[in-house]
């Protein structure tokens, strides 16, 4: 089959590689039909994840038509149309009986080895993010084996929508959706938007959703932004033209700050060029500019909410102020499971509408030039659905 694999940083191309076959007896061997470039596909694409290996199959947000289940397999059948969540959970241990299916236990048996760390609690596998999280091959491949078929696997039983309606149920869709729930806001809440980017996007839209009264939405692309502010009736900054965003929201919050805020954009936020050179020369994991932002938007007792990827230590988090205004942090990777079924609904009764986010639809085949497109920022390159 044809499969776009990693070979080093902005290095991606598209070659013949071996079919995956059944090798568990509850594994799911899927056609992909529709599959997507995330952001935090672009992590990798700059080698700034470790656990890369030449050859790696990418991809972790993708659907497709059943074509063979393993013996033990009952929730899906061939022919059947699915989404798959971008975690692999195992559905038994202590973390995913509880509902916390990223946190799955046995699903990304080598973490630890990789990490150096004995102690190194697992967490869940996910479809092509590095050896980092299991190793396994991703969705953007004309086939992908799909484990743990009883547990991830979302069924579409609606034909009437189309695969880009419900493909980024698979990510960013439950990512922006538990961001927003993470933030504890709902009616007449104020929050704030760090980043533009698809999960961004996903969190203004699951905000409206839940009935959120005034958003901000910052960044630095006016495109992005311009989206935004049409789409879903945020007010946005430019953080360009404004040197202190945070600053600017505490005076139109009646000087307070927003009950909450989201931190769309992960470790590679512009920061300082110190900071910049920090990580570069990696004497830290992270830039912090993006989390310090937030620290300042919100109001005593309020919640940043971090949907973003994070990876070690941050130079300068601000600790003390985020304890002198008494914040909650919630965090981590989406717990995607949890809430598919929901948010299938909410598309099916046309309260969703997650494709118009999609700015460029492509052949497999040009997924390279797609990643190009996408990391640059060019043409306006909002989302990217790529078709085997």
């Amino acid at each position: 089959m044809k499969a776009l694999t990693w070979q080093g940083s902005y290095d991606v191309r598209i070659e013949n590689v071996p079919d995956p076959t059944i090798i568990e007896d509850t594994d799911v061997l899927l056609r992909v039909t529709a599959t997507a470039i995330c952001g935090s596909d672009l992590h990798l694409y700059r080698g700034k994840v470790p656990g890369m290996k030449d050859g790696d199959i990418l991809g972790h947000e993708f659907m497709g038509v059943v074509e063979e289940v393993g013996p033990a397999v009952t929730r899906v059948r061939p022919g059947g149309r699915v989404v798959v969540p971008f975690t692999i959970s195992c559905g038994d241990c202590f973390f995913c009986s509880r509902a916390l299916f990223a946190a799955c236990e046995n699903t990304n048996p080598d973490r630890g080895a990789i990490l150096n760390k004995k102690d190194a609690r697992p967490g869940a596998g996910m479809f092509g993010y590095t050896h980092l999280y299991g190793g396994y091959a991703g969705g953007q491949a004309e086939y992908v084996r799909v484990p743990q078929g009883n547990v991830g696997p979302l069924v579409i039983p609606d034909s009437t929508l189309a695969d880009e309606q419900v493909l980024f149920l698979s990510d960013i869709l439950p990512t922006g959706y538990q961001a927003v729930l993470n933030a504890a806001v709902g009616p007449g809440s104020s929050l704030a938007i760090f980043g533009a980017g698809p999960v961004g996007m996903m969190a203004a839209a699951s905000a409206r959703l839940l009935g959120v009264e005034r958003i901000f939405m910052i960044d630095h692309h006016p495109y992005r932004l311009e989206f935004a502010r049409d789409t879903y009736g945020v007010e946005t900054i430019n953080f360009d033209e404004e040197e202190d965003p945070a600053a600017l929201i505490v005076s139109l919050m009646d000087n307070r700050g927003v009950d909450a805020t989201i931190e769309a954009v992960g470790f590679e936020a512009k920061g300082s060029k110190l900071e910049t050179a920090m990580t570069t020369l990696k004497l830290e994991g992270s830039s912090g500019k993006a989390l310090r932002q937030c620290i300042a938007a919100t109001r005593r007792g309020g919640v940043v909410s971090v949907p973003g990827v994070y990876a070690g230590f941050i130079h300068a988090f601000l600790f003390g102020d985020a304890f002198d205004k008494g914040l909650a942090f919630r965090m981590g990777q989406t717990h995607v499971q949890q809430y598919m079924p929901q948010l299938l609904e909410h598309i099916s009764n046309g309260e969703l509408h997650p494709e118009v986010i999609i700015s460029h639809r492509m052949r497999l085949s040009d997924a390279p030039k797609g990643y190009e497109i996408f990391e640059k920022k060019q043409d306006y390159c909002r989302k990217v659905v790529l078709t085997p």
